[in-house]
């Protein structure tokens, strides 16, 4: 996950996908677990979905932005296709992508950056180490600086204590100044005349003053060697006691051992039945889950026939829905209805000009046959007038 977060900052998502639908950042752990995002569980699912269309897109083939309604199988099933498109091998149930984290949602989105990345022609190179000088010089300088602080504090440690330790130097000066003076022996025994009571507070009194301590060097060899016999016989001392209860406690271990072991293999023995039917369970649950995978891969191709039958529907309703406001409404009756009165008043006006038309024929026809009635009397009235002068 903190590997994909690195190439998807060199893709620059923050500026083209989070700027652009107002989300966050996201963490170094976003997509390794769902309990992450305990109030929105969707999120993670959406902000996956999202991504990956936007690497498909940036990887050269084009994907269409999901949206939070769309079904989770089929956008999961899409994505996976374009991922196989890429020739990436996926051995894994889209179930596993539902969730919107876990170690197949980082695998998955991991390979598209590499593919978009590989569009866009940038490559990881090594890193160029700087050399080792930098670090001795570094080493040198921490080792100046510890000796320096070393020294300070020893000077302050030395000025304490000759501030309560009379100084041993002033005390040798002191001494040859006073050997050096000339001295008056006394030619008799002297007597003191001083009371031992007094001579004896005065000697406490001065007492303090009179002290003498020597400091010592802690550079010395022979401070460091009594030391570490000191720690030496610590040890040694040490190890005796912690050796028996050692001993002791690896007794108690090794007895506790014996009873687990004996008591696993009892159990063992007892559970054995239950161990051979789950094992019989788990079986059939691999098997459970092998058809549930080939069922699933056929929900995709069911989602589409299932949207192209919607679509179908809506259109036969539209029409429908057409046809019934149509065949409601009355404006086509009362055309109808104005269309047979013009009829009959068109075909009245026929009848009428076709008894005009009967009549003028019938009259054309009487006038010809009177016509031809009185020709033929013509003739008739001629031809005897004619008879006997022929």
């Amino acid at each position: 996950m903190e590997v994909l977060l690195e190439k998807l900052k060199v893709l620059n998502y923050e500026e083209e996908v989070l700027a652009k639908h107002h989300m966050r950042s996201l963490s170094r752990h976003y997509f390794v677990s769902s309990p992450y995002l305990a109030s929105n569980p969707g999120e993670q699912f959406f902000m996956f979905t999202i991504i990956a269309a936007w690497l498909i897109n940036e990887a050269g083939r084009p994907f269409p932005e999901p949206q939070e309604h769309d079904e989770p199988n089929a956008t999961v099933s899409d994505v996976l296709a374009e991922l196989r498109a890429f020739g990436v091998k996926v051995d894994f149930p889209p179930s596993k992508l539902k969730s919107g984290s876990g170690e197949y949602v980082c695998f998955v989105l991991d390979r598209l950056a590499e593919e978009a990345l590989r569009r866009r022609g940038f490559s990881f190179r090594r890193p160029n180490y700087p050399s080792e000088t930098t670090e001795e010089e570094s080493v040198m300088e921490d080792d100046a600086e510890l000796t320096l602080s070393k020294v300070e504090e020893e000077m302050i440690e030395e000025a304490d204590e000759e501030q309560n330790v009379m100084d041993l130097e002033a005390l040798k000066l002191r001494t040859t100044h006073t050997e050096a003076e000339p001295s008056s022996k006394p030619d008799e025994i002297l007597e003191s005349t001083v009371d031992a009571a007094e001579w004896n507070l005065e000697v406490e009194r001065v007492l303090p003053q009179l002290k003498v301590t020597i400091r010592t060097d802690n550079k010395d060899w022979r401070i460091h060697v009594d030391q570490m016999h000191q720690h030496r016989d610590g040890i040694k001392t040490s190890l005796k006691e912690a050796k028996s209860y050692l001993d002791k406690l690896q007794e108690d271990i090794g007895k506790t051992l014996e009873k687990v072991s004996s008591r696993e293999k009892y159990i063992n023995n007892q559970l054995e039945l239950l161990i051979q039917e789950y094992r019989g369970a788990q079986a059939k649950l691999s098997e459970a889950k092998e058809r549930y995978q080939q069922a699933s891969g056929g929900v995709t191709e069911r989602t589409r026939v299932l949207a192209e039958i919607s679509e179908e529907l809506d259109r036969v309703k539209q029409e429908m829905e057409e046809k019934g406001s149509s065949m409601s409404d009355g404006a086509p009756v009362v055309k109808i209805k104005q269309s047979l009165t013009k009829l009959k008043q068109e075909i009245l006006q026929m009848d009428v000009r076709i008894g005009v038309v009967e009549h003028t024929l019938l009259q054309a026809k009487l006038k010809e046959k009177s016509n031809m009635t009185r020709d033929m009397h013509a003739t008739n009235i001629s031809e005897p007038a004619s008879g006997p002068f022929s």
